[in-house]
């Protein structure tokens, strides 16, 4: 007897297969675009002056969705939390409270799991706002804010398996965050706060976060001798000094001005012979990022800090590649 497997018929192409599931969330995304209007604007409006925190709330592939967006809401300003419809009904709903507003995530609009919670957020007069795809379903019917999906196909080829349908939920749910992003006027510092790990906090880096304070400061006066000058330069290993005036940075000594006057009796000259005086700079509240390009189209390897002329940190090229803000 034959042990042999049957031959199975060879697979669709894959290729093929990934582009029809591309086109069908591509169309399915444009369809959503064009459908919004005053319904997401009052969905915004509910959200934006809610209160409390955003809940939000799905069963299987949704809840997986609801959750995604529960994240994105709350690194980008808006206070959110994910409550998990089948656990709602088991004494989830607890973390509900009435200033909070709650987004719900349906499909069919029918989800079983979902009913405790609906009828939780009607009897305490809690803001419901529904994202299905069926705006005469039983959830439709009972939000404050209907936000319909779209009739799209989904990309499996069963019909069967979520799949462009979370895909407009997400997308639904990152335009919903970053509208709301630009309700509240939210900045890159206010994201820095919520993201101080990973590559994205270091990209958030600013100039103050990294410099060396002032007691780290190279500086002389103007009629500091050389000898003082290079002593001070060796001492604070910036190879450069900040020549002060009256409080403000005149100018600065670096390593290069050194060798430049090196045959030209350069211990019997002071630190006002030498500086140059027109010293490159940057202030507190630059990027790191930006800093380095400064410094990299300046060719210098560091940077005085200033505030209102005067120096207030130093800050190097090295400083920021090891804090991995570049």
């Amino acid at each position: 007897m034959s042990t042999t497997a049957p031959k199975t018929a060879p697979s669709a192409d894959p290729i093929a297969a990934a582009q029809r599931v591309f086109k069908i969330a591509a169309d399915g995304i444009q369809a959503l675009s064009a459908s919004l209007g005053a319904e997401f604007s009052a969905a915004i409006e509910t959200l934006g002056t809610a209160k409390g925190r955003i809940i939000v709330s799905g069963m299987g592939k949704s809840a997986h969705v609801a959750r995604k967006i529960a994240a994105t809401l709350a690194s980008t300003g808006t206070p959110a939390h994910f409550v998990h419809a089948a656990e709602a009904s088991h004494g989830d709903l607890g973390m509900i409270a009435n200033d909070d507003a709650v987004i719900a995530l349906s499909n069919s609009g029918e989800t079983p799991e979902l009913a405790d919670l609906i009828e939780y957020t009607r009897r305490f007069g809690i803001k419901l706002i529904a994202i299905t795809s069926k705006r005469n379903s039983s959830l439709g019917t009972a939000a404050d804010v209907v936000l319909a999906l779209p009739p799209t196909p989904e990309a499996c080829p069963l019909g069967l398996a979520p799949t462009t349908s979370t895909t407009l939920m997400i997308s639904l749910g990152d335009a919903i965050a970053v509208a709301l992003m630009e309700r509240r006027g939210f900045t890159a510092d206010e994201y820095k706060v919520f993201h101080p790990g990973g590559k994205l906090g270091r990209r958030l880096l600013k100039v103050k976060d990294l410099m060396h304070g002032a007691t780290e400061l190279p500086l002389v006066q103007p009629t500091s001798s050389m000898p003082d000058t290079i002593l001070v330069m060796t001492q604070k290993t910036f190879g450069i000094a900040g020549v002060i005036e009256n409080g403000k940075l005149a100018g600065v000594v670096t390593d290069g001005d050194l060798r430049r006057h090196m045959q030209n009796g350069l211990l019997d000259k002071t630190a006002a012979d030498i500086m140059s005086k027109t010293p490159r700079t940057t202030n507190g509240n630059t990027m790191a990022q930006e800093a380095l390009r400064l410094m990299n189209e300046w060719k210098v390897a560091c940077l005085f800090v200033v505030e209102d002329g005067a120096p207030v940190g130093i800050i190097r090229l090295h400083d920021i590649l090891r804090a991995g803000a570049a």
